[in-house]
């Protein structure tokens, strides 16, 4: 049997077993694994590196709105080009609904912004802000059956925080359709309350981030939305984990039997609230929310993830330009990558190239991407992240915004799915 690619002399990764074995792709897909399979037209050199499946980022923002002014730095094709350097092979970004939206209406205005500039597959999550008797009753159910199994619900933010009985409503609705409510979990009135005294105070300056939502903020709101879902007796996800009391919270109703899985970030591994300070606003590259904490909760969130308490571990991106001269167009530097670029090393991904078609230029390259590329692609839209109470669903159907629906037959692997790592 001849084969197009062969990846030679890696140690191959699969979901059951580790081995050094070489990999034989033909039309795109992987057809054989094994010893000495031959010549191909084209051979990847994988000694003393590992062959891995290509990541899934469940977690992450493009081409979102922001507020007045806020444009993102990413959208669907910056975004999805860093995804595949970094050795992501599909993302899963959110539809974010705002008040007044239909949110049928949100969902399709997402698609044609993805559409034709995706480097990846992707998939969405759902941002429930305006939780009307119309969405809940007829479009949320109708977009969970074509595949929308996910939905994301803010407890805090001006515009999209929900309130407990609208949390109840909805998490009424994932029960019924057996989706699954991802929750951002800080108390926003408590976050309003500091905020207001700070701000009088004078105390304005990006560290001052920090301790507008102290820990209690996001260990209160963990705790309410466990509850709630316990209430509903509904799974949810709790997002972006940032400390140790909040993961406390999780971890004592996942040993009571509840189904409340976990998320954090590299930036709770990484950073801490010390970060935020500097001058001339350098701090303002960390904020994010929940802020980072201190070096015990970086501690407490590689606890989380070696111990099983967090399921997932995501990027979570919102990245916008650090710099805007008034009235002139974003000038080109370092400031101005996503955050999702910056996280990449500048040295050459083979399995980048392998995923874009033999691309030479960086993911910090400014310029459209050549001639040589991979063509951005129509993304290929599942409904949402697989979930462990679902795992008796075997296939995924992806929907291509170009031709309609199609099969694909995740038990038959990508051959760009695979990326390759040093030892």
């Amino acid at each position: 049997m001849s084969f197009d690619t062969i990846i030679r002399g890696g140690t191959v990764a699969t979901a059951s077993d580790t081995f050094r074995c070489d990999v034989g792709i033909s039309s795109g897909r992987i057809a054989a694994l094994g010893d000495n399979l031959g010549a191909a037209s084209a051979v990847v050199d994988a000694h003393e590196k590992l062959v891995l499946p290509g990541g899934i980022d469940s977690h992450v923002h493009l081409a979102q709105p922001s507020g007045p002014g806020i444009v993102m730095a990413d959208d669907f094709s910056s975004g999805t080009r860093s995804a595949a350097f970094g050795g992501n092979t599909m993302v899963l970004p959110f539809a974010m609904q705002q008040k007044g939206e239909s949110l049928r209406e949100v969902v399709k205005a997402y698609h044609a912004k993805a559409a034709g500039h995706c480097y990846v597959d992707v998939s969405f999550h759902l941002i429930i802000a305006d939780a009307t008797d119309r969405v809940l009753g007829q479009e949320l159910p109708a977009l969970v059956h074509d595949g929308y199994t996910s939905f994301k619900v803010f407890m805090t933010y001006e515009g999209l925080a929900l309130s407990d009985l609208e949390m109840l409503n909805v998490m009424s609705v994932a029960r019924e359709t057996g989706a699954l409510v991802m929750v951002h979990a800080e108390n926003y009135d408590a976050i309003r309350f500091l905020t207001d005294r700070l701000e009088r105070a004078g105390k304005t300056a990006p560290h001052y981030h920090a301790a507008s939502r102290p820990i209690p903020v996001e260990r209160e709101a963990t705790h309410r939305a466990i509850s709630l879902s316990e209430i509903v007796d509904v799974p949810i996800m709790i997002v972006h984990v940032s400390n140790r009391e909040a993961m406390e919270e999780i971890r004592r109703a996942q040993q009571r039997g509840l189904k409340i899985y976990g998320e954090t970030c590299p930036q709770y591994l990484v950073l801490t609230a010390a970060d935020l300070e500097g001058l001339n606003m350098e701090g303002a590259k960390y904020v994010c929310s929940p802020p980072p904490r201190d070096h015990a909760s970086q501690i407490a969130c590689w606890e989380g993830l070696q111990q099983g308490v967090f399921s997932l571990f995501s990027s979570d991106p919102l990245p916008v330009p650090l710099r805007r001269p008034a009235g002139q167009a974003d000038a080109e530097g370092p400031h101005q990558l996503s955050l999702g670029a910056e996280r990449h090393s500048r040295r050459r991904d083979p399995a980048a190239d392998f995923v874009l078609g033999g691309c030479q230029q960086g993911p910090h390259h400014t310029q459209r991407i050549s001639s040589r590329c991979r063509r951005p692609t129509t993304p290929r839209l599942t409904g949402s992240i697989r979930r462990r109470h679902h795992r008796d669903r075997e296939r995924r159907r992806y929907h291509d915004l170009g031709s309609g629906a199609r099969g694909h037959d995740l038990a038959k692997p990508d051959a760009r799915r695979f990326r390759l790592h040093a030892l």
